[in-house]
């Protein structure tokens, strides 16, 4: 667990650990609050402050409800089963350190499109108003909040008592345990698995369900959609169908095959994914803005155009080890480097590691058109406030960091194979600048 914990300096992580333990919940709350009470404006929540203090927070943070736990209840159930009983086809992970490959079933896009039609029917035959849901956001984030958190406590329990692989240890220290968490691959029974839930099944269509949320309840506001919701909601479906459609590749990225399942990617899936990532919409519901169909359309496109290079990147390196190292790229014959290393377990492996494509642009440059993507189903809320672009900023960090992570991960894995690798590929993200 040492790699994953000490990327950054003792004194760095230990403050992150816990500025984001204790100052994400209530971040969650603010952001909801200013999106929807107080005019998307962060003056106006501050003005708030001023006057009403520590008292005002705690009247602002409004308390789970049944009908909040009845709605997260219900989709939580729904989309486990799903995951398990939809069929779908096997699919190995990569091998993991201890010398495991976890298997899946890849059934992410049937559970993503029963998913969706299920829910516009439910509005569609006036079975179920997702306006409900909107009406009470808050509530429903405050409880995944302490749910979440709870639902965290219990994998910190599993992971001492009852792990489901070899691929599970504690650094000794209870703080780092809870917040990395303590299994890679944690299960329930053989076939359930607990990251593909969190991160795919509940974090990653929520993003797609708030989307048309957010749409729908302009539409019952104003008896009409604004352009800029319409192109808002049409980039994050692409964006969120080209992850499902692309769900078996995830599951070799490092959220799945080097990030424990702990605070950081659990409480972030189930939690920051609903309310951070959906945040541009949620602004515009009260916000709407007329584009013209021109801009909108430019900036329609441009999305899509990003969103693609994003999967064609990720499509590459796929293609790339799924043919081993033996395909074309970009119509030629790929520049690779044959890396061996050792897995905890003793036994020496050896990876291909790609650097001619897009690969050969950064060693991470499908983080740039994810970024960009981002910005463009942000950007039609325009610029009269700050706030619809904190996602945009987190995403940002979120992935220089995680690009750290796993440059300091791979040196150490592959030592000097991967500096052979940076002297090939010198730029981390950005070609020509970082």
């Amino acid at each position: 667990m040492a790699e994953a914990k000490m990327v950054h300096s003792p004194t760095l992580t230990y403050f992150s650990m816990l500025s984001l333990l204790t100052l994400c919940p209530p971040f969650v709350i603010l952001l909801w609050y200013t999106m929807v009470h107080a005019d998307g404006s962060v003056l106006q929540t501050w003005d708030y402050f001023r006057q009403q203090g520590l008292q005002g927070f705690l009247e602002m943070w409004p308390k789970p409800t049944a009908v909040a736990w009845k709605i997260i209840a219900c989709y939580g159930v729904f989309e486990a089963a799903l995951q398990l009983w939809l069929p779908g086809r096997r699919v190995e992970g990569p091998i993991s350190p201890a010398g495991n490959r976890p298997v899946y079933k890849a059934n992410g896009l049937a559970a993503y499109a029963v998913t969706l039609i299920t829910y516009l029917s439910l509005w569609w035959f006036g079975i179920f108003n997702p306006i409900i849901v909107y009406d009470h956001l808050g509530e429903i984030f405050s409880a995944l909040i302490f749910g979440s958190f709870i639902f965290c406590i219990l994998l910190y329990i599993k992971g001492h008592v009852a792990p489901s692989s070899t691929d599970c240890g504690s650094s000794g220290n209870m703080i780092i345990d809870f917040y990395w968490g303590m299994e890679l691959y944690p299960r329930i029974g053989k076939n359930f698995d607990i990251k593909v839930f969190t991160n795919c099944r509940f974090g990653m269509m929520s993003w797609s369900v708030l989307a048309l949320t957010y749409c729908i309840k302009q539409y019952e506001a104003n008896g009409r959609v604004a352009d800029s919701m319409l192109v808002n909601t049409a980039l994050m479906l692409v964006y969120v169908t080209k992850f499902f459609w692309w769900e078996a590749g995830y599951w070799n990225t490092m959220d799945i095959a080097h990030d424990r399942a702990g605070f950081y990617i659990c409480w972030g899936c189930l939690v920051w994914v609903p309310s951070i990532y959906t945040s541009p919409g949620m602004y515009l519901v009260n916000h709407p803005v007329d584009l013209g169909t021109q801009l909108a359309l430019y900036i329609l496109a441009a999305g899509i155009l990003c969103i693609y290079i994003n999967y064609d990147c990720d499509r590459q390196r796929q293609e790339f080890r799924r043919t081993n190292g033996k395909g074309l790229v970009w119509g030629k014959a790929p520049s690779k480097i044959v890396a061996t290393y050792t897995t905890t377990s003793g036994e020496t492996k050896s990876s291909l590691l790609l650097t001619s494509g897009w690969w050969g642009l950064s060693r991470h440059f499908h983080y740039v058109p994810e970024i960009l993507a981002a910005f463009f189903w942000t950007v039609p809320a325009l610029f009269n406030h700050v706030l619809p672009y904190f996602y945009v900023v987190f995403l940002t960090i979120l992935l220089f960091d995680r690009a750290k992570r796993d440059d300091d991960r791979c040196r150490s894995k592959y030592g000097k194979y991967w500096k052979l690798y940076c002297e090939k590929v010198p730029y981390r993200i950005v070609p020509g600048v970082y």
